[in-house]
Protein backbone atom coordinates (compact mmCIF):
# COMPACT_ATOMS: atom_id res chain seq x y z
CA UNK A 1 0.00 0.00 0.00
CA UNK A 2 1.51 3.34 -0.71
CA UNK A 3 1.53 6.40 1.58
CA UNK A 4 -0.29 9.32 0.97
CA UNK A 5 1.64 12.47 1.51
CA UNK A 6 -0.25 15.78 2.37
CA UNK A 7 1.14 19.05 0.74
CA UNK A 8 1.22 22.80 1.78
CA UNK A 9 -0.30 23.28 -1.72
CA UNK A 10 -1.16 21.88 -4.82
CA UNK A 11 1.86 23.69 -6.29
CA UNK A 12 4.36 22.31 -4.16
CA UNK A 13 2.72 18.77 -4.24
CA UNK A 14 3.31 19.08 -8.68
CA UNK A 15 6.67 20.47 -7.05
CA UNK A 16 7.32 17.58 -4.86
CA UNK A 17 6.06 15.04 -7.80
CA UNK A 18 8.43 16.88 -10.39
CA UNK A 19 11.43 16.37 -7.88
CA UNK A 20 10.37 12.46 -7.32
CA UNK A 21 10.54 11.77 -11.24
CA UNK A 22 14.37 13.67 -11.11
CA UNK A 23 15.08 11.14 -8.18
CA UNK A 24 14.30 8.06 -10.02
CA UNK A 25 15.89 9.27 -13.29
CA UNK A 26 19.18 10.00 -11.28
CA UNK A 27 19.21 13.57 -12.06
CA UNK A 28 19.23 14.24 -8.52
CA UNK A 29 20.40 13.32 -5.21
CA UNK A 30 19.00 11.85 -2.00
CA UNK A 31 19.86 15.30 0.25
CA UNK A 32 18.05 17.30 -2.33
CA UNK A 33 14.85 15.16 -2.44
CA UNK A 34 14.89 15.69 1.24
CA UNK A 35 14.96 19.41 0.80
CA UNK A 36 12.18 18.96 -1.43
CA UNK A 37 10.21 16.80 1.25
CA UNK A 38 11.32 19.38 4.31
CA UNK A 39 9.47 22.22 2.20
CA UNK A 40 6.61 20.53 0.06
CA UNK A 41 5.38 18.44 3.03
CA UNK A 42 3.18 19.16 6.07
CA UNK A 43 5.02 19.38 8.85
CA UNK A 44 4.30 17.82 11.66
CA UNK A 45 4.55 18.83 15.32
CA UNK A 46 4.44 18.21 18.61
CA UNK A 47 0.89 18.50 20.78
CA UNK A 48 0.46 19.62 24.09
CA UNK A 49 -2.66 17.99 26.14
CA UNK A 50 -4.27 21.54 26.11
CA UNK A 51 -3.27 21.54 22.30
CA UNK A 52 -5.19 18.88 21.68
CA UNK A 53 -8.51 19.25 23.91
CA UNK A 54 -8.45 23.06 22.06
CA UNK A 55 -8.42 21.14 18.52
CA UNK A 56 -10.79 18.82 19.50
CA UNK A 57 -13.58 21.54 21.03
CA UNK A 58 -12.59 23.81 18.54
CA UNK A 59 -14.14 20.72 16.20
CA UNK A 60 -16.64 20.43 18.22
CA UNK A 61 -16.74 16.71 18.69
CA UNK A 62 -16.53 14.20 21.39
CA UNK A 63 -13.59 12.51 22.24
CA UNK A 64 -15.46 9.39 20.74
CA UNK A 65 -16.06 11.31 17.48
CA UNK A 66 -12.46 12.53 17.44
CA UNK A 67 -11.01 9.10 18.41
CA UNK A 68 -12.76 7.51 15.18
CA UNK A 69 -11.71 10.01 12.78
CA UNK A 70 -8.43 9.65 13.88
CA UNK A 71 -8.55 5.64 14.07
CA UNK A 72 -7.54 5.56 17.30
CA UNK A 73 -9.31 4.36 20.85
CA UNK A 74 -11.09 7.09 22.54
CA UNK A 75 -9.29 5.89 25.45
CA UNK A 76 -6.09 7.50 23.90
CA UNK A 77 -7.75 10.47 23.08
CA UNK A 78 -8.24 10.98 26.96
CA UNK A 79 -4.81 9.96 27.40
CA UNK A 80 -3.30 12.37 25.65
CA UNK A 81 -5.75 15.33 26.80
CA UNK A 82 -4.78 14.46 30.57
CA UNK A 83 -0.85 14.23 29.00
CA UNK A 84 -0.38 10.82 30.28
CA UNK A 85 0.45 9.66 27.09
CA UNK A 86 1.75 11.57 23.86
CA UNK A 87 0.43 10.97 20.45
CA UNK A 88 3.12 9.80 18.13
CA UNK A 89 3.37 8.55 14.24
CA UNK A 90 0.54 9.30 12.03
CA UNK A 91 -1.59 10.54 14.82
CA UNK A 92 0.57 13.70 14.88
CA UNK A 93 0.92 13.64 11.35
CA UNK A 94 -3.14 13.62 11.58
CA UNK A 95 -3.60 15.95 13.97
CA UNK A 96 -1.19 18.29 12.08
CA UNK A 97 -3.63 18.31 9.13
CA UNK A 98 -6.12 18.81 11.40
CA UNK A 99 -5.13 21.54 13.12
CA UNK A 100 -4.18 23.03 10.09
CA UNK A 101 -7.16 22.30 7.87
CA UNK A 102 -9.61 21.01 10.25
CA UNK A 103 -11.64 17.85 10.83
CA UNK A 104 -12.91 17.69 7.36
CA UNK A 105 -9.57 17.78 5.57
CA UNK A 106 -9.50 14.09 6.95
CA UNK A 107 -12.95 12.76 6.23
Amino acid sequence: MARTKTYKSNVKAAIHETAQGLLEAGLIDKHTMRRFDQSCLTPVRKFTADEIRALREREQVSQTVFAMYLNVTKDSVSQWERGDKRPAGPACKLLSIVAEKGLSAIA
